[in-house]
């Protein structure tokens, strides 16, 4: 589960008490997670780059497999009250997904992309957000997609012994059983060159820069480096990643969390962060 999460302004983690921390903006209300307990894994809603309009929400998944979420609703992502029997959650622009016992998929949100048409998804284990489109991991290790494929984010159907997925804005990455990666979508500035990677064990992909955690607990970015959210080479002892629109976290063994990139906002002010919980 996610115990990290990064969108375009504010980060997210919960802590190993159940309780949730957030940081940076706070205008929407996306970082008005201090009440929430029993919290297991959160999940940040992004904004997409173009309209830069900063709201966004945030998603939390609790014990019991109820869901919690705060923020901007302007087309019901947040209306998760009803939802039950939730594994995990995922959070992208204007939209939140879940992932229930039975693997279907629940979906809020904008749906003006199909973005949202995951009704006939099954036996799905994890789900990740990008701007327009939306993926499924089932259970076998194949990849679903659905929404806008103007530059093949979408393009998953020949993916296997897949076991875990990011989405970006406009591309999906995935880690196969083996170590190794694949991406697919926009790729301009090389986010998708993943071809060479190794030995990792988890993924994270922001709006435009892919990031990787490998077993020896270094972290691996590429793509877009403007706001330095891809200098984590020097990271030692990470064991969970998420990346945002211009930042990425880090979290390490000892429960505190690493952060770089853009912080107009205090999102990468994570250094007061303790006994986050472990994945």
């Amino acid at each position: 589960m996610a115990v990290l999460a990064a969108g375009r302004r504010h980060s997210v983690a919960c802590t190993a008490e159940g309780k949730a921390v957030a940081a940076g903006y706070r205008r929407g209300g996306e970082c008005a997670v201090d009440e929430w307990t029993g919290i297991v894994a959160v999940a940040a809603g992004n904004v997409h780059t173009a309209t830069n309009t900063g709201r966004s929400h945030t998603v939390g998944l609790r014990a019991d497999g109820s869901v919690a979420a705060t923020g901007w609703n302007g087309h019901g992502q947040c209306d998760v009250d009803g939802w039950s029997d939730v594994v995990a959650i995922s959070a992208g622009w204007r939209r939140t997904l879940a992932v229930r016992e039975d693997g279907s998929v629940l979906a809020l949100g904008s749906n003006e992309e199909g973005q949202c048409d995951v009704d006939g998804w099954s036996d799905v284990s994890a789900t990740a957000c990008g701007d327009w489109h939306s993926v499924g991991l089932r259970r076998d290790g194949a990849v679903l997609a659905a929404g806008n494929n103007r530059y093949g984010q979408c393009d998953v159907d020949g993916w296997s012994d897949v076991v875990a997925v990011g989405a970006g804005c406009l591309h999906t990455v995935g880690l196969r059983e083996d170590g190794t990666v694949v991406a697919v979508g926009w790729n301009r500035l090389g986010q998708c060159d993943v071809d060479d990677w190794s030995r990792v064990t988890a993924v994270a992909a922001g709006s435009r820069h892919t990031v990787a955690l490998l077993t020896d607990g270094t972290v691996r970015a590429i793509g877009d480096n403007r706001d330095k959210q891809c200098n984590v080479q020097s990271w030692r002892r990470i064991v969970a990643i998420a990346a945002g629109s211009g930042h990425t976290l880090g979290l390490r063994d000892d429960g505190r969390v690493l952060a770089a990139g853009r912080n107009e906002y205090g999102q990468c002010d994570v250094g007061s962060w303790r006994a986050i919980r472990m994945p």
